[in-house]
């Protein structure tokens, strides 16, 4: 299952990321978002989200590992893959009836967010 990881740019952008190469996915307190990261399996594939003046897709990665031997602090090992074609915008996707009831646009603040396969094709489609 394809999720989309937010992130705040000036703290650990997607550029961060495709440096490091791999890191570890945490700082995340949400419950509903600690659901999703317990959820995810090794090679789920995943859209990095900038946050703030940003508010963009912009790159893909995948779950290299998961660790939720402590539910309350989820261990996701991530991989940074490719910038996307072009960033996708919030306004691109809350205008889109693909995203009509996802979680992405009804809880705004939800930073580990489940999208359908087909979603993640719209994401990543040049």
């Amino acid at each position: 299952m394809p999720y989309l990881l937010k992130t705040e740019p000036s703290e650990y952008s997607f550029s961060d990321l495709q440096r490091e190469g791999t890191t570890i996915w945490d700082g995340v307190s949400n419950p509903v978002a600690l659901k999703n990261m317990r959820a995810m399996k090794t090679g789920d594939q995943l859209i990095i989200y900038e946050t703030a003046d940003v508010k963009s897709a912009v790159g893909s990665a995948n779950v290299v590992s998961v660790d939720a031997t402590d539910p309350k602090d989820p261990r996701v090992k991530i991989k940074g893959g490719k910038p996307l074609p072009k960033p996708v915008t919030l306004a691109e996707i809350k205008s889109n009836k693909l995203f009509v009831d996802s979680p992405l646009v009804r809880q705004g603040r939800l930073s580990v967010v489940p999208l359908s396969d087909k979603q993640y094709t719209y994401l990543t489609q040049p």
